[in-house]
């Protein structure tokens, strides 16, 4: 849909780039009094993707929110977007999401029609997944901001969690990093169509297939990889896990045209706050391009799924990833805790 509004325009940062970086929220949060409950199984203290809450013994309830400035112009992809990136974080804990809020602001300047574009992408994305939009709520603002309040189930023996990583685990990420860079080169209209069509449509796409898939393994551990990029949330995984990821940086699936881009300096901010949140833990054991290290540390926007599982099972996980999404990829393994959090080889 062509509207008279650039919806990224009306933003200063874009999409999951625009999150307070990890390192700034954790000290934010330190000390608040809170209630504790046995049957809060995951909290905001654990780093990870959602909260879980048993209510009897065979459900528990995962609850997430995420929301974003626009990263596309088109408003319809822009909810649709915004809607899978939230959903996201249900499927990472290896729930399925069932009930969610609209988060809506509305520019001053974006039209009715706009306003109710976003919504029926995000409304569209829900029904693919087979969750329920059941109200929300919508102001007007500065700039245009959309999301979802996702409520999801999961039975209590099978939450994955992000600190359960075990020696001796392979890791697999079902999505090419590169979208926070090419985004940026988006903005200043240097990236071609094609290109954008390619990493619209990533975005665009449910972790659902991806979940389905690796919850017939035995795996250990798993997170999205969004905002705090491949080495931030792979950080966030191995401090939890209390041991060291070795990433093969070979064998991680990214976009071509984003190397291109962050050699030219195109590389969005926060990428430098990954960086500078998880870079302390990360030991590069061999040269690796600064542009490519750029690429590791790159916000993602609806990224794919990071897990940990027993490298017996990695090959046949990997053969069912890979006929529904092609560029699923091994890239790493799991040992006991080194010198580093992240070992880059």
């Amino acid at each position: 849909m062509e509207t008279e509004v650039k919806l990224t325009k009306l933003a200063s940062c874009a999409g999951c780039g625009a999150k307070l970086g990890a390192g700034t929220l954790a000290w934010m949060l330190e000390g608040f009094q809170t209630h504790s409950d046995p049957r809060l199984i995951v909290g905001y203290d654990r780093s990870d993707d959602a909260s879980v809450y048993v209510l009897d013994e065979n459900t528990a309830l995962i609850q997430t929110t995420d929301f974003f400035p626009p990263i596309v112009d088109d408003p319809f992809l822009y909810g649709r977007i915004a809607a899978v990136n939230a959903m996201s974080d249900v499927y990472a804990m290896g729930g399925e999401p069932k009930l969610a809020l609209n988060i809506l602001c509305a520019a001053e300047t974006m039209p009715e029609e706009a306003i109710r574009e976003i919504l029926r992408g995000g409304y569209d994305a829900a029904f693919e997944a087979g969750a329920i939009i059941t109200g929300g709520h919508t102001i007007r603002g500065a700039e245009p901001i959309y999301g979802l309040a996702v409520s999801g189930f999961v039975h209590p023996s099978r939450v994955l969690t992000n600190s359960n990583a075990q020696p001796g685990d392979v890791l697999i990420l079902t999505k090419p990093l590169g979208v926070g860079i090419l985004t940026t080169a988006a903005k200043a209209e240097l990236a071609d169509k094609a290109t954008l069509d390619k990493i619209y449509d990533q975005m665009a796409t449910l972790n659902k297939t991806a979940r389905d898939i690796m919850v017939t393994y035995p795996v250990h551990s798993c997170t999205d990889v969004t905002g705090f990029s491949l080495l931030g949330h792979g950080f966030e995984m191995a401090q939890g896990s209390g041991c060291t990821l070795h990433i093969t940086v070979a064998d991680v699936p990214y976009h071509a045209e984003a190397l291109e881009f962050a050699s030219m300096g195109l590389v969005p901010a926060g990428a430098y706050r990954n960086r500078k949140y998880a870079g302390a833990g990360v030991k590069l054991c061999r040269e690796i391009p600064l542009a490519m290290q750029d690429i590791l540390y790159d916000p993602q926007t609806s990224g794919g799924l990071l897990f940990a599982l027993p490298e017996k099972d990695a090959q046949a996980c990997l053969r069912e990833l890979q006929d529904q999404i092609p560029q699923a990829a091994i890239v790493g393994y799991v040992t006991e805790k080194e010198e580093a959090f992240i070992c880059l080889h």
